[in-house]
């Protein structure tokens, strides 16, 4: 199980995930992105501290999203990542497609440099 939340801070949208994301869950982080990328905001950051588990599915939902991103000028980093999961990340590879930090505040510095 997952919960997923969004709060809007001036031009960043926080983007906090708890819990599994899977097949059955990814749909919550996907309605979130596509919140977030739908309202005015420019950054998009996304809080993975308690981010246990991702599937290819909760991936996938990152992936998609990679071409609108760029297309509405909006930059997206996720951070507070564990090792555990980051492995999956740099294992596919998209450790490179997506932009990932340690903390909120090397977010924040690292979307307005995108």
């Amino acid at each position: 199980m997952v919960k997923v939340s969004t709060d809007f801070e001036g031009d960043s949208c926080l983007i906090t995930i708890n819990g599994e994301v899977d097949a059955s869950s990814s749909i919550y982080l996907d309605e979130a992105l596509e919140k977030a990328i739908g309202s005015n905001v420019v950054r998009i950051l996304v809080d993975c501290q308690h981010l246990n588990y991702i599937s290819s599915a909760g991936l996938g939902v990152f992936m998609s999203y990679i071409q609108e991103l760029e297309t509405k000028e909006k930059k997206m980093v996720l951070y507070h990542m564990s090792d555990k999961v980051y492995k999956v990340f740099e294992i596919l590879g998209l450790h490179q497609l997506l932009t990932i930090v340690e903390t909120k505040e090397q977010a924040k510095a690292k979307a307005d440099e995108l």
